[in-house]
């Protein structure tokens, strides 16, 4: 696909009808490395993925161009766009010259469909499936799965807290660490040891933890290293690893993961100790949100010898610029379960 690289990235809209009968709906269409991704203009939820080598056009020389994914295919897509239906007609003619010519022996043939198999079968592989799938699952799904993750998460640790001066005072909290547009930080009572994080990306936070720190600054690390972490890797990485090659390909074809695909992943999540995010990736989330990083390393170390580098790097030396936290909402916070 090397021939069309400068088609990475080309958006449009279109036509998309999924069914012969079904009525034309409005649609953006993504050019991909491997797919052609339909998705709702409002929502961003993927509607359809076409391999682009599977992409037909259904009227050549004919305008609006008349695609499907397949010629059995019940799913059309018109398309008016230049630039899009060039890289489509790139695509299906770096495919025809590709073909064998008449004439050659049936194990040329038979040995080029072989090299082609392994090609494919190489370029998705589960961890190349994965990584390619966590990175075009749009905003609106993945905040589905975070859902459904939290939802089997539930079982383990029970509802998140709510009573309302504490629930007030961690949305406080979340915006002081991570401005006013994030999702507010979720208390669990029990099974989360300190902290965790969902697919979607929102973080978790154990009651215990609260009730062990004498301020809001070490909760606000410990806060910072669940983010530094999804900075490291996607988080809907590990979940699609749990749920396997056939849910992922599932997602990644239709945008939707089957509900059954997340049972036993707060289990599988709870249970690892996840790795220590890079201490220079650590302190960067501490600089840009004006929290000292000391309170968190003595919280995470009481001796100080293994988090060292946090306490010597502090960028505030040990006293962060601004309160975290007034003292009323931090003792909102620690109440936050008493509902």
């Amino acid at each position: 696909m090397t021939a069309l690289t400068k088609y990475q990235k080309l958006e449009c809209t279109g036509l998309w009808r999924d069914a012969p009968e079904a009525q034309r709906r409005e649609v953006v269409v993504n050019f991909g490395e491997a797919s052609l991704t339909m998705s709702d203009p409002r929502s961003e939820l993927a509607l359809s993925h076409w391999s682009l080598p599977a992409v037909e056009r259904m009227n050549p020389g004919e305008m609006p161009a008349l695609y499907a994914p397949g010629p059995e295919a019940d799913e059309t897509l018109e398309l008016d766009d230049p630039d899009m239906i060039a890289a489509l007609e790139t695509v299906h003619d770096a495919l025809v010259s590709a073909l064998p010519r008449p004439g050659r022996l049936r194990n040329s043939v038979l040995g080029g469909l072989t090299v082609l198999v392994l090609g494919l079968g190489i370029f998705w592989m589960p961890g190349a499936l994965v990584t390619h799938t966590a990175s075009v699952v749009p905003p609106a799904t993945r905040a589905e799965i975070g859902r459904m993750a939290l939802a089997d998460m539930i079982r383990l640790t029970g509802l998140p807290c709510s009573e309302p001066l504490g629930a007030r005072a961690a949305e406080r909290l979340t915006a002081r660490i991570f401005g006013p547009e994030a999702a507010p930080l979720l208390i669990l009572p029990d099974g989360v040891s300190p902290s965790a994080h969902l697919p979607d990306g929102r973080i978790l936070l154990s009651q215990s933890l609260l009730e062990r720190q004498d301020g809001p600054e070490a909760v606000a690390g410990f806060a910072l290293e669940e983010a530094a972490r999804i900075d490291a890797v996607d988080p809907l990485i590990p979940l699609l690893q749990h749920a396997g090659t056939a849910a992922t390909f599932r997602l990644l074809t239709t945008g939707a993961l089957p509900e059954d695909a997340v049972e036993g992943y707060a289990e599988h999540m709870l249970r690892d100790t996840p790795e220590p995010p890079a201490e220079d990736l650590l302190l960067a989330r501490f600089e840009a949100s004006q929290i000292s990083s000391t309170p968190f390393a003595f919280a995470r170390d009481p001796s100080g010898e293994s988090v060292l580098g946090l306490i010597e790097a502090d960028p505030f030396r040990g006293a962060s610029p601004s309160p975290v936290l007034t003292d009323g909402d931090w003792v909102s916070l620690q109440g936050i379960c008493l509902d």
